[in-house]
């Protein structure tokens, strides 16, 4: 008859090596709940798969991410209050939807500064990004890496060529107190307007016109409502990579490691499906009726627009970091 151990019969059958049955379990694998405003097809989205696959590849089992896609969980307003309190532990979010918290941030959405992708690159990825990472995290954003949308650019019901034909038009903005200042230099009226509610707001007439990247246009099917893009190119949209603090501070020393270089390969993956998402999405939006058009008198948007730096000027840290930023080689 098989009689059970003793406990000093089971230490001493652990101590020789015999594996025993059941002593203990794998540790369970810990949940990601990523937040991502589009489906599985847009950048938004695919980047976290990409990461997901980074970090399977580097910590086997260790994490299990899920991907909430096509804004189920809110727009980027509402993600960022998730990510603060540990509700969602992971997404992407433009700077200028966290200037509320962190004022500095919106020296990226200074108009008419960057002159092409690889100029932000260069900005984010230098002095000012690394010092925004630190105000971000005091703010329980744990930014990883830095991505770019794109550039935004003006859509409208017509084609608003020349800033003259913006006064008295109703803009929606996303709420940032620069982009604000930004259309009513032009003599448009902005109106804050989440993201996920800008469709029927063109639709009904509540707004006449908004910015955004074609990236963006074409992935909330906004050429049905606002038919002409019309290439400003004024503000080019920096996001982040970012986690909760809750999330990261549990994390141990290795799975940080993997994930912060997960995030950033995953950010310049980003960049380079942005660029090949912005052609294949102009042609889904002239498919639709969609209309690009260019603008005229680009000197008058240029004046208009940098009226709007000395505003912005004291909550970034001068004018002198705008105009540096500016001239970055």
């Amino acid at each position: 008859m098989t009689r059970p151990l003793t406990r000093r019969a089971a230490t001493g059958v652990l101590a020789a090596g015999v594996a025993m049955p059941f002593v203990g379990r794998a540790r369970a694998a810990t949940t990601v709940t990523v937040a991502s405003l589009f489906g599985a097809d847009k950048p938004e989205t695919k980047i976290w798969l990409k990461v997901k696959d980074l970090v399977e590849a580097r910590l086997p089992g260790r994490f299990e991410f899920r991907i909430v896609q096509n804004a189920a969980l809110g727009g980027e307003k509402e993600v960022a209050e998730g990510i603060r309190l540990g509700s969602v532990q992971a997404s992407l979010c433009t700077v200028s939807a966290l200037s509320g918290w962190v004022p500095e941030s919106q020296v990226f959405d200074a108009p008419f500064v960057f002159r092409d992708g690889g100029h932000v690159r260069r900005v984010v990825d230098g002095p000012i990004g690394n010092e925004l990472r630190k105000k971000f995290a005091a703010q329980n954003f744990i930014v990883q890496g830095y991505i770019n949308y794109g550039a935004r650019h003006l859509l409208a019901k017509e084609a608003l060529t020349r800033p003259s034909q913006l006064a008295g038009k109703r803009i929606r903005v996303i709420q940032s107190p620069l982009h604000t200042a930004l259309w009513k230099a032009f003599g448009a009226n902005p109106t804050p307007i989440p993201i996920t509610e800008t469709y029927n707001a063109l639709q009904t007439g509540v707004v006449d016109m908004m910015d955004l990247t074609k990236s963006a246009y074409a992935g909330f099917k906004l050429y049905e409502v606002v038919p002409y893009l019309i290439e400003t190119g004024h503000i080019w949209a920096v996001g982040v990579v970012y986690f909760s603090v809750p999330f990261w501070n549990a994390l141990k020393d290795d799975e940080k490691a993997v994930l912060s270089a997960a995030a950033a390969e995953g950010a310049l993956y980003f960049d380079q499906l942005i660029v090949e998402d912005e052609v294949a999405s102009m042609k889904t939006a002239a498919a639709a009726g969609g209309k690009t058009v260019a603008i005229e008198d680009r000197p008058a948007w240029e004046a208009g627009a940098r009226a709007v730096w000395p505003i912005l000027a004291p909550a970034v840290g001068g004018i002198d970091k705008i105009e540096a930023i500016a001239k970055t080689a």
